[in-house]
């Protein structure tokens, strides 16, 4: 946890908040020091001189685990190749990194993945979408305030209403059941969504 739970803080919302952390001022050579190993459950990103460092809540990592839940069994239904990456850095040397939250290739596996996920609890922002450009994730997926949001990459990203990647699953069907995640097991939530789809 970024921040000391011994600071007169309430430390129940501190559990259920991401805990963020951004320094400014850093180059791509400082980005490459944050390894994984010695911070690990943060989430890393650079761009434009900002490094930032996320720790994930619980409800933000169970918010993404239900979606990549639901992408998995949507796949084994289509049959479609799918190959998850989870958070692997992705990078674009050296103007971006990210490590998203949940991400996928399909078809075929790839370095760059086809799709990232991310959760927005009470960290990160839809500023993100500059730091996948410039890696070049074809489809990136936003979930905020109950929402969840679908761009495509065009020249720059579109918003659309039904993935690309995936073309049975709107984003509205995906959002009823990933705003289930925080009373329902996953295993529940997977046999209605596939009713459904």
């Amino acid at each position: 946890m970024l921040i000391n739970t011994k600071l007169p803080l309430d430390s129940d919302r501190l559990q259920k908040q991401d805990q963020t952390l951004c320094l400014a001022g850093m180059t791509w050579i400082d980005y490459e020091k944050f390894d994984s190993e010695e911070y690990p459950g943060y989430r890393v990103s650079y761009f434009d001189g900002v490094i930032t460092l996320v720790s994930p809540s619980k409800n933000h990592e169970r918010i993404a685990q239900t979606i990549a839940i639901l992408v998995s069994a949507y796949c084994r239904k289509f049959s479609l190749l799918y190959f998850p990456l989870g958070s692997t850095r992705l990078e674009n040397k050296p103007l971006a990194g990210k490590e998203p939250d949940v991400s996928f290739a399909f078809n075929t596996d790839k370095d760059i993945p086809d799709l990232a996920i991310e959760v927005i609890f009470s960290s990160g922002s839809l500023d993100d979408l500059n730091k996948y450009q410039a890696i070049g994730v074809n489809e990136v997926w936003f979930w905020r305030n109950n929402k969840i949001t679908f761009y495509q990459l065009q020249k720059e990203y579109r918003k659309i209403s039904t993935s690309k990647l995936l073309p049975n699953l709107s984003s509205k069907t995906l959002e009823n059941f990933v705003n289930q995640s925080l009373t329902k097991s996953p295993l529940a939530i997977e046999a209605d969504f596939l009713q459904q789809i």
